[in-house]
């Protein structure tokens, strides 16, 4: 069913009950013409996925939406629109959470609270073959009131972190608000200062970090993030190794586990 919510202009919203996934709902909907702004929130999914096709948990109770966006820019260029949502879900949770409540961004697509992963997204794009894509799909998870116990990195839900009594529907809100101070500061200026405000909130910026990829891991120093979204290391050896995909683990965290 569609509802009114107060969410921004240029929104629109239907909520599901249930689903298998709001982004494959979202982008039925962008092949059959629907306008940029369509958002589709599930009160779970069953068989809600993250990078790479991973399964996200998603019991009722926990934040899943999609966003269909049209952006007017290569396939290159609105793959930057992961660090801009990233941004706006950082500034749109601590609009809800306590004062003192820790939040980081763990690249390339996590919120972290209190060093635990309480949010993720997936962004996907769509094409007929042109260097333009058709549409992209934005799709989000939050945990609200649960979190998956059985994973390789540590996770959190807000209200495990003292701030229960936030609903799906202000999150939504939230989130709605940042990403258009957000998108309208990267369709004005570009990606340096959304990369700039990424690099603010990065955990593990200065410090050394491993990223799995495949069945290889390389350990440096998170030095930067370069202009297409890349996580730049400097090996002990001195390498300086540009790195497209993988996952990052600080400290002890079980780097055997990744990718299950």
């Amino acid at each position: 069913m569609t509802r009114e919510t107060d969410l921004p202009p240029g929104f629109r919203l239907i909520i599901l009950d249930e689903t298998e996934s709001t982004s494959d709902e979202v982008k039925r909907h962008a092949r059959d013409g629907a306008e940029e702004g369509l958002v589709i929130m599930a009160r779970s999914q069953t068989s809600g996925r993250g990078r790479r096709g991973r399964q996200w948990s998603s019991p009722p109770g926990n934040l899943y939406f999609s966003l269909l966006l049209r952006p007017e820019c290569p396939v290159t260029e609105a793959s930057q629109l992961s660090f801009v949502a990233a941004v706006a879900l950082l500034e749109a949770s601590a609009a809800l959470l306590p004062p003192h409540s820790q939040l980081d961004l763990k690249w390339p697509n996590d919120l972290l609270l209190f060093d635990a992963k309480v949010a993720g997204l997936l962004l996907e794009a769509e094409g007929s073959g042109a260097e333009h894509p058709d549409f992209v799909v934005l799709g989000i998870g939050v945990n609200l009131v649960s979190h998956p116990e059985d994973t390789p990195y540590p996770t959190t839900d807000f209200a495990a972190s003292a701030a229960a009594g936030i609903t799906p529907e202000d999150m939504l809100q939230s989130f709605c608000r940042y990403f258009l101070r957000q998108v309208s500061l990267w369709v004005d200026e570009g990606f340096e200062p959304v990369r700039r405000n990424w690099l603010t909130h990065a955990r593990g910026k200065g410090n050394d970090i491993t990223v799995r990829v495949g069945n290889k891991q390389i350990t440096g120093e998170f030095v930067d993030l370069d202009r297409d979204g890349a996580l730049l290391l400097m090996t002990p050896d001195g390498d300086r190794q540009r790195i497209t995909a993988g996952d990052v683990f600080f400290g002890s965290e079980n780097t055997d586990a990744a990718g299950h």
